[in-house]
């Protein structure tokens, strides 16, 4: 029976993509593991990797078409002894767009020759939530009287394929749930503004452009838009005085010529907050939907503003690296992140993030928290100000305003007041970082 490709979930927040290039053409074989295409999802172009082996029978979905959706059916894939008629017969030279949902249920139907047992439909678990499993994967199961319900899938989404049954052993099915009642009708959502159609209607007799938007613009509109909406956000304030930090700074660059390292002011944020997230470890945390995770390690991530949006790539182990080995991975990120070039693992993560809009010249600004992160540190500008010391003497220091924008579900404010003085600390006496 032919197998279908689907569309894959590349990150976490892809619900579609781009097929950029097909590294195969029909008629090519192909083994678990090989690549078979380039996807643009909304953070980077990825390679994807075949997870069944045969023959490409069909491909669906042509080079750079956008926005299709994740598990709709891209290309068709013949096993030992199957031709381009059973892909006919099968009912899987659907429209690229048709939904997986249907492409699988109606390709097993019409596959099934007169007076013979058809494939599985498409199995659901208990709590009527689809299973995803490729058709030969579930054909194994049913002759091996498998509970696909009970088999993890190493596919794409979870999707379970041939290698995941062929080893397992038969367990009982759990006994069905009793019917749930039906649930009451959802409530009519609330007005999120204007459409598009009355917005270029008020604009109509104005000259304008039209500007269509990516997968990545899409993604931050509506996840920024969610975290405003469903974080309870507050804010803390600190003015933090830098003139130790820079003296201290242009010893350390000097010192480091040699190696060809030239530390930056960030790096040394990065460093503090990494450090003071060991020193309060109840906000180092991240919201969890029922619960909070509180991690050990210090992963920080630092938004890098790239063509058309951002990315927030997550130093790892912050606060166990020299700041000379901070700067040196953060500028490898912040050009691989420029290049769309990161890694999943590469931005995913974190319980904390730095905003840095200070090298623009913007005095404060407020963050938003992206979640799960438990809160953002949006720093600005180092400017010269009187301030008055100890001593009570009046004098000008090199003063920078920072605002720390905090989930209220994950840090009640004498936590993050800690953490914000903690971070303060570090950074006006940067000697103590390095203890």
């Amino acid at each position: 029976m032919p197998i279908e490709v689907l569309m894959p979930a590349l990150s976490p927040t892809m619900e579609e993509g781009t097929l950029a290039k097909w590294l195969v053409k029909e008629g090519d074989t192909v083994a678990s593991g090989d690549l078979i295409a380039e996807i643009e999802t909304d953070k980077a172009t990825m390679e994807f990797e075949a997870v069944d082996e045969g023959t490409i029978g069909k491909i669906l979905v042509a080079e750079g078409a956008e926005g299709v959706k994740v598990n709709t059916l891209i290309a068709v894939l013949l096993e030992d002894g199957e031709s381009a008629d059973d892909i006919a017969a099968a009912g899987t030279a659907a429209p690229a767009a048709a939904a997986a949902e249907e492409a699988p249920v109606a390709a097993e139907k019409a596959a099934a020759p007169a007076g013979a047992t058809p494939a599985p439909a498409a199995p659901a678990a208990a709590d009527g939530t689809r299973i995803f499993a490729s058709p030969l994967a579930r054909r194994i199961a049913a002759d091996k009287g498998l509970d696909l319900s009970a088999i993890a899938g190493s596919g794409p989404r979870g999707r379970i394929v041939k290698a995941d049954v062929e080893n397992a052993t038969a367990a009982p099915k759990p006994a069905a749930a009793p019917a749930a009642a039906a649930p009451a009708p959802a409530a009519a959502a609330a007005p999120t503004g204007p459409s598009a159609e009355m917005v270029a209607k008020m604009y109509a007799d104005r000259e304008f452009e039209e500007i269509k938007l990516d997968g990545m613009r899409k993604t931050i509109a509506a996840r920024l838009s969610e975290a405003k909406q469903t974080i309870p956000h507050f804010y803390l304030r600190r003015d933090i005085q830098l003139d130790a930090l820079l003296k201290f700074r242009s010893q350390l660059n000097k010192q480091l010529e040699g190696r060809g390292v030239k530390l930056s002011v960030n790096d040394f944020i990065i460093k503090a907050l990494a450090n003071a997230l060991q020193a309060v470890p109840a906000a180092n945390a991240v919201w969890a939907g029922d619960r909070v995770l509180q991690l050990k390690p210090s992963d920080v991530a630092v938004a890098v503003a790239i063509e058309g949006g951002l990315f927030t790539p997550v130093l790892q182990d912050a606060d166990m690296k020299s700041l000379s080995a901070l700067s040196v991975e953060m500028k490898d990120l912040a050009k691989r992140a420029r290049d769309r070039k990161l890694a999943p693992h590469e931005y995913q993560g974190g319980s904390f993030a730095i905003s840095n809009l200070g090298m623009f010249g913007i005095d404060n600004f407020d963050a938003i928290v992206n979640p799960p992160h438990a809160g953002i540190l949006a720093v600005g500008a180092g400017v010269k100000k009187p301030v008055v010391g100890a001593d009570g003497e009046l004098s000008v220091a090199t003063v920078m305003s920072v605002t720390m924008s905090v989930d209220h579900r994950v840090i009640d404010g004498a936590v993050g007041a800690d953490l914000l003085k903690a971070i303060v600390d570090n950074l006006e006496n940067p000697m103590v970082m390095l203890a």
